[in-house]
């Protein structure tokens, strides 16, 4: 099941005052499989050295995964409780494309995967998570 580009801009919406939108994220596409979301890479997500900062990269590979857990639990909320990051190519802009997956659920918890990828295609990170279901 896909989610309609208005459904999407609906999520989008919500989410604009939060660090979503302080980050600048567009939803790309939403199944019951994935999660995609992209980033139009901006001066202030460089670190010193003029690549995106991790902590930008790693709340990218988090808004994917916990996109894509949110979905499979019907908007019931989950919160990260594990996340492991592997850097493995340096980002450069101009546009940063997220995507996560579920890989396992249980009542209480869902595995995820995620990575980073340029605009090429070039993986730059990729990432496990443990998403806690707060409530049913």
């Amino acid at each position: 099941m896909s989610f309609s580009d208005e459904e999407l801009q609906e999520m989008a919406a919500k989410e604009e005052t939060t660090f979503w939108g302080y980050l600048g994220c567009e939803f790309v596409e939403l199944t019951d499989e994935r999660a995609e979301i992209r980033l139009v890479i901006k001066d202030h997500h460089l670190n010193g050295i003029g690549i995106v900062h991790g902590g930008v990269i790693s709340s990218l590979l988090d808004t994917a995964m916990g996109i894509i857990s949110a979905a499979a639990r019907k908007g019931v909320p989950l919160v990260t409780s594990n996340m492991n990051v592997h850097f493995v190519a340096p980002l450069t802009g101009p546009i940063a494309i997220a995507i996560g997956r579920v890989m396992h659920a249980s009542n209480k918890t869902l595995t995820c995967y995620a990575e980073v990828r340029n605009e090429e295609g070039q993986a730059c990170a990729l990432s496990t998570g443990t998403f806690r279901v707060l409530r049913k």
